[in-house]
């Protein structure tokens, strides 16, 4: 790269302190609207935002106040790792990542999920996505009276935190055959739908609408799974709901899966708030750019084609040249 004085770890850990999270996460944003308006989604009636938690950097000693305990069964501390909330657009065949919120002192996945969707609806506009996917931590009325105050609507799954209903529904379909059954790939969907069922007290809906799917596999597996949503008939058939809802594992396997085992996202440099940040939103942004480039070819540009080696070698060259304003 044409430097004469060699730097190491701590020179990027203290440059990453200072560099400007704002526009970072402004580029990624203006990627992902740039990536609609060339149409990158026109295939997908349905354009959806799932959000969901995990853990990065694991370590033996806590390293800073963003390190949190992890506990065995017996709730001993076993080490210490970082927390933190990413969003995804889902449902469009293009998996694309593009922001991430990290728990504060006595945050959650929940409360921090919550600053991430409003700050990443702002951004993109309300009429980017259609609807919002998540798992069933998130069913509960404050967070549904966010996504319905955003203008959007939402698929979440219900589990039995919301054990009066998920014993209605089970009742409820256990009495019936299926509404519908379709192929998803070699897998067989049976799927069940009503939209009468009592909302809890909190909740200012008039109804839910529930659906179930029993997925049986091709090795005789079936897996079971119940959802709740506030789009009515008339707005999504059954269908589209099953495959809403099963756009959410897309930021499990393209988002954390993805991230961690190609590109480093559990590997913490350095032990600083803006640091960590600064580290998972290049993440995000490069798995963006290369999933646009690779499955949506955009536009490359005038230059000719070339070989691998002849674009490194460009690359290379590149870097070590001097700015006009060196």
């Amino acid at each position: 790269m044409g430097i004469q004085t060699s730097f190491g770890n701590d020179a990027l850990g203290y440059f990453t302190e200072r560099l400007d999270v704002g526009r970072l996460r402004s580029t990624t944003v203006g990627v992902v609207k740039q990536a609609k308006r060339n149409k990158a989604f026109e295939q997908s009636h349905w354009i959806g935002l799932a959000i969901d938690g995990t853990g990065a950097g694991r370590s033996e000693e806590k390293k800073c106040e963003g390190c949190r305990p992890v506990r065995n069964s017996q709730k001993e501390i076993i080490g210490y790792h970082h927390k933190l909330v990413m969003i995804s657009v889902v449902g469009t065949g293009l998996t694309l990542p593009f922001d991430v919120e990290p728990y504060g002192p006595g945050d959650s996945e929940y409360s921090a999920g919550q600053r991430l969707l409003k700050r990443a609806v702002k951004s993109l506009g309300v009429r980017f996505a259609n609807y919002v996917v998540v798992d069933g931590g998130f069913a509960t009325a404050p967070f549904l009276h966010t996504v319905g105050d955003l203008g959007l609507k939402v698929v979440a799954r219900l589990k039995e935190n919301l054990p009066e209903l998920s014993e209605a529904a089970r009742r409820h379909f256990d009495s019936r055959s299926p509404d519908r059954t379709f192929k998803d790939g070699k897998n067989r969907i049976e799927i069940w739908d009503a939209d009468d069922f009592d909302p809890w007290e909190s909740l200012r809906w008039q109804t839910v609408r529930v659906i179930r799917y029993l997925q049986h596999k091709p090795d005789g597996k079936v897996v079971e799974a119940y959802w709740l949503t506030d789009f009515t008939k008339s707005e999504a058939g059954s269908q589209a709901l099953y495959y809403m809802a099963k756009s959410r594992w897309e930021i499990e396997n393209q988002g954390f899966n993805d991230a961690k085992n190609r590109h480093g996202f559990e590997h913490i440099c350095h032990h600083h708030p803006n640091s960590l940040l600064i580290n998972w939103l290049l993440i995000v942004l490069t798995l963006t750019l290369e999933r646009l480039y690779r499955c949506r070819y955009l536009h490359r540009g005038t230059h000719a084609i070339l070989q691998a080696i002849n674009l490194l070698r460009l690359l290379w060259i590149s870097l070590g040249r001097k700015s006009d304003t060196s």
